[in-house]
């Protein structure tokens, strides 16, 4: 799709530092914690912590690259460049830019957890082929988290707008969608809380891919992401709408 195209070819002029991020902060955060907090831990669930932490990072990633994407990154094409405005000039509707800018969330998550794979597979973090299966659900949780933040976009008025969604949203869903720890040894409370996190659901489909275990309820999982993500592309087509064209 052209709004897709377009943003590829801008990203390619900044490819190099963007792919090194990539590499280097997801190599980062696993030595750091996987090797260093997984000396005190140990293992999880039978695995060393390292590989626990490594399908963890993937999802978050995916999460923290959709959310920059369609809040910072689309607020800028939105509000300060006026790319948008430009766009709807040819013959594009709002939804075809909305949706541009959606499927281009799920690719940079893509990219990102891709990245992080080989990272992981180099320090021995994955233990199965089937760790490939884990792409299509990395780029169906960015699309589902690239659509929310789009959702907050269209309501934002300056940037640090955003600090309300990464604060109240963003962070409790990092530490509470079993990135770092099991949620089944949580009070019952959290356990609940978190059953509505689409993290949750994706740690629990990307997981089992990356260690070898039995995958359960991947349809269930997979149907949350789905829910979540094309009840907020509506939202989002409807409020960005309202917001461009009233």
């Amino acid at each position: 799709m052209p709004i897709w195209q377009r943003n590829l070819r801008v990203w390619r002029k900044l490819a190099g530092p963007a792919i090194l991020g990539n590499f280097g902060e997801p190599l980062l955060y696993l030595l750091a914690l996987g090797y260093g907090l997984g000396a005190f831990v140990g293992s999880i669930d039978g695995m060393p912590y390292l590989v626990y932490l490594a399908s963890g990072i993937v999802c978050s990633s995916a999460m923290f690259t959709a959310s920059f994407e369609g809040m910072y990154s689309a607020y800028t094409r939105m509000e300060v460049q006026r790319t948008w405005d430009a766009m709807l000039t040819a013959p594009l509707d709002v939804r075809d830019v909305v949706l541009g800018e959606v499927a281009w969330c799920g690719t940079k998550s893509l990219i990102s957890a891709g990245a992080i794979l080989v990272v992981a597979g180099a320090l021995g973090a994955v233990t199965s082929w089937q760790a490939l299966w884990a792409l299509p659900a990395v780029l169906l949780t960015g699309l589902c988290f690239g659509s929310m933040a789009l959702v907050v976009t269209a309501f934002a008025r300056n940037y640090d707008f955003f600090l309300y969604y990464n604060t109240l949203f963003v962070t409790p869903m990092l530490l509470l969608g079993g990135v770092f720890f099991p949620l089944d040894r949580m009070p019952p409370l959290i356990q609940g809380l978190s059953a509505f996190l689409p993290l949750t659901h994706a740690v629990a489909v990307v997981r089992p891919l990356m260690t070898g275990q039995p995958l359960e309820g991947a349809a269930g999982h997979l149907a949350v992401l789905v829910a979540y993500g094309l009840a907020a592309l509506a939202l989002a087509s409807h409020l960005i709408r309202r917001r461009l064209i009233a």
